[in-house]
């Protein structure tokens, strides 16, 4: 349970400007993208080469269903999490770096949501292709339910808890 002492209320903290404040979140942002880029830059080269590697001719209707799916989810989750590093350069010195942030934020969250999405259906193509049937659903669904309770579900239980108590 979220106590009201422990909720701390976002802006500047002691002594920062709106700003400063402002250039913080916007490192802590670009950050944690940064962790983000890495993972999904993995699975999309994993992905990019699959279709080439001895074997790939073999996989059923479902399985192309399921690459295609991840490679697309994961070029997207790749475009939104890379984007606000290219606009940050384009947008330099313009008085927009607010504007970015909030930018960054919902993209960031968009690629989450495709990041689980390519990881569910990656993990449900690999699954299939070893041991074919429900393996590849029950699989598949477990890294869907996890991500999203973990990354999405949990966070808005806390904001909500957060909410009631104020």
């Amino acid at each position: 349970m979220i106590e009201k002492e422990d909720v701390r209320t976002e802006g500047p903290a002691p002594g920062e400007s709106h700003k400063e404040r402002v250039d913080r979140e916007l490192t802590e942002l670009l950050q944690g993208l940064r962790v983000a880029v890495t993972g999904i830059q993995v699975l999309f080269a994993f992905l990019l080469t699959l279709p080439f590697s001895a074997g790939f001719e073999k996989v059923d209707t479902l399985g192309l269903w399921l690459f295609f799916i991840s490679l697309l989810s994961s070029a997207c989750a790749s475009v939104c999490f890379i984007t606000p590093a290219a606009q940050h350069r384009l947008l330099f010195r313009t008085g927009l770096k607010e504007r970015m942030l909030h930018r960054a934020n919902e993209l960031g969250v968009l690629g989450a949501i495709a990041l689980a999405v390519a990881m569910t259906s990656a993990v449900a193509l690999v699954t299939e292709t070893v041991i074919p049937g429900w393996p590849a659903a029950a699989f598949g669904g477990l890294v869907g339910l996890l991500s999203a309770w973990l990354w999405f579900l949990q966070p808005l239980v806390d904001l909500y808890r957060l909410r009631s108590v104020s």
